[in-house]
């Protein structure tokens, strides 16, 4: 049976991170909706202990996305894959963006 859930409805963690997981009882995929204010700068991490890959996919604004060191410019439309190993961290420039994050090991 489908389950349907609208990421407005998530509480927000972190000002503007909605984790879906749960709410779409998702097994092994993880998915997520950030909305950035203007300047923002994410936590860096990477998910070398549980072996998760992820995928950034810009939907509006823009961002450099730095992973391993190397900055990656992000626009609406760009996705960007990113290994388990590799350390990221999203800086978001002078506008709001939304982003959709999409992790599985």
């Amino acid at each position: 049976m489908p389950t349907k859930v609208n990421y407005e409805d998530v509480d927000a963690v972190g000002g503007g991170l909605h984790f879906l997981r749960d709410e779409l009882d998702c097994e092994n995929l993880g998915v997520s909706v950030l909305e950035c204010e203007p300047g923002w700068t994410g936590k860096p991490h990477d998910h070398a202990e549980d072996g998760q890959e992820e995928v950034y996919v810009c939907l509006e604004g823009g961002a450099t996305v730095t992973v391993a060191g190397e900055d990656v410019s992000m626009e609406p439309g760009d996705a960007l894959r990113i290994d388990p190993d590799e350390r990221r961290r999203i800086e978001n420039g002078d506008a709001e963006s939304t982003f959709v994050l999409a992790g599985a090991p």
